[in-house]
């Protein structure tokens, strides 16, 4: 008994592409349950800032691109002074067009359709100006006494102070976005920070916002804090970060306008920000996380072929060890068990093994 339960554990053991197969299902059940992805978003303002459309319109819209990929636990924005000082071409027509329009309207030469409504108090007003004096002069004079008794007041009454003033608050910065024009740039991190991002102004020092947000980006590897990398850039600086992400075992997703950059063919998914803002990466990136779960299972399946390792799992003079009932190790050679096996099955199978041993002895 001893020899035949060695024998077969000794086969079991030599079947590693059965396995393999047979474990098939269990890991592609396992890849259905998997946890998302923890996506973190590393912008590069000072290279890819969007220019083209809204700042919180674009921060939202790229937020539900990196959502397909998993939940978004980081959201991260680098640039220095400049790029928050910068006022694209497209705001500069804007303010122009609404200069001439309030010219006009002071004149008398034109007259709104529709008067223009406070958001705060309610009041209309057939003149964009008197709509702003009106503003400055009354809410925005609130909204300073607000602040100053919160910054003044300590402890609890500081406590109940912000409870009582928060809607208030948050009423005037809502109206105040669209009837005062930003000192200064045209409002590009009040945009992003009210959509959630984390901004971060560096000096004005060369690639200090890319020095800054690359670190940034090996911190959280280093501390396997996301799973999915999204980057907003066409910097070609930033390819050995990609390049050591996938090292990592990380999934990397790069947006950005040049379509035959150095980025995007080094990621695993790229998208352009028209692509963002139209929706249609979103839909793609359903389809991007299926290639990703079908890919780690053929990578989990695979077998490569190792000469050696194949030799000593299947030599003949391989020693097997065997194990009594009363848990003792006892050490056998397989290719002895064989000649053993062939003697005793030289007999007939009418025959006794005592009597085959007994008329071969007389025989010699």
């Amino acid at each position: 008994m001893l020899r035949f339960r060695g024998i077969l554990n000794a086969a079991q053991s030599k079947r590693p592409h059965s396995q393999a197969l047979n474990s098939f299902n269990s890991l592609h059940l396992d890849s259905s349950n998997q946890s998302p992805f923890n996506v973190g978003i590393f912008w590069d303002l000072d290279n890819k800032p969007p220019n083209s459309f809204p700042p919180y319109d674009a921060a939202v819209r790229l937020k539900a691109v990196a959502s397909s990929f998993g939940v978004v636990r980081y959201m991260v924005a680098y640039a220095n002074r400049h790029a928050f000082s910068h006022v694209p071409s497209a705001v500069r027509e804007q303010r122009k067009e609404r200069k001439l329009l309030n010219l006009l309207e002071n004149k008398g030469v034109l007259t709104p359709v529709q008067p223009y409504l406070c958001r705060v108090c309610g009041r209309k007003f057939y003149n964009n100006e008197k709509l702003l004096n009106h503003f400055k002069q009354l809410h925005e004079r609130e909204q300073a006494k607000r602040l100053n008794q919160i910054e003044s007041a300590r402890g609890s009454r500081r406590v109940k102070l912000v409870g009582k003033f928060s809607m208030k608050m948050d009423k005037y910065r809502n109206a105040a976005r669209e009837v005062l024009t930003p000192k200064v740039g045209y409002g590009l991190g009040d945009e992003l920070k009210r959509a959630g991002f984390w901004v971060r102004m560096v000096s004005d020092k060369p690639q200090a916002a890319d020095i800054a947000l690359r670190n940034h980006i090996v911190d959280m590897m280093d501390k396997r804090n996301v799973g999915c990398l999204v980057l907003v850039s066409d910097d070609s600086d930033f390819v050995d970060v990609l390049r050591e992400a996938k090292l990592r075992c990380l999934k990397t997703v790069v947006v950005g306008d040049s379509n035959d950059g150095v980025l995007k063919r080094t990621a695993d998914a790229g998208f352009s920000w028209k692509e963002v803002m139209l929706g249609k990466a979103k839909k793609e990136g359903v389809s991007v996380v299926g290639r990703w779960k079908d890919r780690d299972i053929l990578k989990r399946l695979e077998w490569t072929y190792n000469p050696q390792l194949e030799k000593k799992e299947y030599s003949s003079d391989e020693e097997v060890n065997f194990e009594t009932e009363d848990g003792e190790i006892m050490e056998g050679d397989s290719g002895k068990d064989d000649k053993f096996m062939q003697e005793k099955d030289n007999c007939a199978w009418w025959e006794l093994h005592s009597d085959f041993d007994r008329r071969s002895s007389e025989s010699h």
